[in-house]
């Protein structure tokens, strides 16, 4: 039933993605030539750099996933590094539907519980999101006016600040009295339904299980201290490829408020990320907001695009089916595993809870 749920998804989005070539076609004149031009102009030494940044980004997340275990089991700092090379390898290749494989590599690795590294994951992201909107929000807000819509934007900066704080302040609560919160959110979402009550429920519980990892206000300032610098380089990244396209003035000359605005943009069109289409779909989604928000000629921006696409995105993919090779891991059966063990991690859960 869930095969064939993603196979007609597929097919919905193919059928939109065929439709909006049909429809662009017609209306947006594209030039090949000067789009292989833009490219050839380049600064490749910023988009290598660029490269570098991510690169050194997987060795911080490597280094907080073995900071977040370490209270149930001391591992070297780097000694995970290749869980998560080969899981956002699998993410790339195959899709979101591999999200699960870096918590079951890890899992794997270290002899610890899946249950234990899916609240890990669930931390991990919750770091990624408040940091990304700290740097976001503080960027953003000190631009004043350079920004296309400023009033909009800052009402967003604003919101997605005040979200920000009131995720610690919720993170907070759950870390020092979470079962208290699985019960009453339970209770509460199980007055529209019993399942989706005990299903909130058992997240909770596993947010607060992945929180146990942070013993105390230090645990938490170092966590958060590389997740920052972790995503300040990404944002580096996204600049230099940026800037590299010198013959567009737009793109050349890049403020750091606009690479922002930029990579939220990326962010957005990279959440619901489909094998290979996907990859399409986020270079046209991505260059019709570098066109829209500052004004960038067609192709200039779809190469811009099709740059940050890969550097951000693809550029691990080489490393990673070498490491997995390496490793003797295969990308579809590992994708395969990890997806029946979070299965049945959550009918077990379920069950216990029925029980």
């Amino acid at each position: 039933m869930k095969s064939k749920r993603t196979w007609i998804v597929l097919a919905l989005v193919v059928a939109a993605v065929a439709v909006l070539l049909g429809y662009g076609r017609h209306r947006i004149h594209f030039d090949w030539h000067i789009f292989v031009g833009q490219l050839r102009q380049a600064e490749w030494a910023r988009i290598l750099l660029a490269l570098g940044c991510i690169y050194l980004g997987y060795v911080f997340r490597a280094v907080r996933w073995a900071l977040l275990v370490r209270n149930n089991k001391k591992v070297p700092l780097l000694s995970l590094l290749g869980t998560q090379v080969i899981g956002y390898t699998a993410v790339a290749l195959i899709g979101r539907v591999a999200d699960p494989v870096r918590p079951y590599l890890v899992a794997k690795k270290t002899g610890l519980p899946l249950s234990s590294q899916v609240a890990v994951y669930i931390v991990e992201r919750l770091f990624d999101a408040g940091s990304m909107a700290l740097i976001f929000c503080s960027v953003i807000l000190l631009a004043g006016g350079s920004l296309p819509h400023p009033e909009i934007i800052r009402k967003v900066s604003y919101t997605a600040l005040a979200t920000t704080v009131a995720g610690g302040i919720f993170l907070l609560v759950v870390r020092l009295s979470g079962n208290a919160v699985a019960s009453l959110s339970e209770r509460a979402f199980g007055m529209a339904s019993r399942k989706l009550g005990k299903a909130v429920g058992d997240k909770v519980r596993t947010f607060h299980a992945g929180l146990d990892t942070l013993r105390s206000f230090s645990d938490f300032g170092v966590l958060l201290g590389i997740s920052l610098a972790m995503w300040a380089l990404i944002a580096l990244a996204y600049l230099e490829t940026t800037r590299a396209f010198v013959a567009s003035p737009e793109l050349g000359h890049m403020s750091i408020a606009q690479c922002m605005l930029l990579m939220a943009s990326s962010m957005v069109a990279s959440g619901f990320q489909l094998p290979i289409l996907g990859w399409f779909t986020q270079i046209g989604l991505v260059a019709a907001a570098i066109s829209g928000f500052f004004g960038v000629a067609p192709e200039p921006a779809t190469g811009c695009a099709a740059t940050l696409l890969l550097v951000t995105f693809l550029g691990i993919v080489p490393v990673g089916l070498i490491w997995a090779r390496f490793d003797h891991v295969s990308l579809k059966n590992v994708t395969r595993e990890s997806g029946q063990a979070e299965e049945d991690l959550t009918h077990s859960s379920a069950t216990a809870q029925e029980a």
